[in-house]
């Protein structure tokens, strides 16, 4: 199934992946994809909040990762520098999918290695301020109503 949105400011953005993290469960993964600026760690921002993080959430794509505390445990990885996923990468990536719900920006690099996507959002600019969000899961129950 697929839902697409539209959002107007940052706030709404955030307001969309938050009604999303509330549905999530620990080991789902969801894929963030867009161009440069199209909102992906605005997206990120408003599921951590929804999800209880309360310190700042910002782009992990020179730390490759970073690990949430909330009302669960949340990692967000960035593999925008990585043109595929190695073994030796795939050791350093493999402990922020241990019990927790997982938002990877820049998914395409990681493709053939990381886990099945729960959901994948691909964020698309419209206008300065507007964006268009695209959801998609095999689980449509999931997507319904937001």
């Amino acid at each position: 199934m697929a839902v697409e949105l539209a959002s107007a400011s940052a706030g709404e953005t955030e307001r969309v992946a938050g009604r999303l993290a509330e549905r999530l469960a620990v080991h789902d993964l969801v894929t963030v994809s867009g161009e440069l600026g199209a909102g992906k760690t605005t997206f990120v921002r408003g599921a951590c909040r929804a999800l209880g993080v309360v310190g700042p959430v910002t782009s992990p794509t020179f730390t490759i990762g970073h690990r949430y505390s909330g009302s669960v445990a949340v990692s967000h990885l960035d593999l925008y520098r990585f043109v595929d996923v190695s073994a030796a990468e795939w050791g350093d990536l493999e402990p922020y999918f241990d019990d927790a719900i997982v938002f990877v920006e820049w998914p395409e690099a990681g493709l053939g290695d990381l886990p099945a996507a729960r959901v994948a959002v691909t964020l698309e600019h419209v206008a300065p301020e507007s964006r268009r969000i695209l959801l998609s899961s095999d689980d449509a129950a999931l997507l319904e109503g937001l």
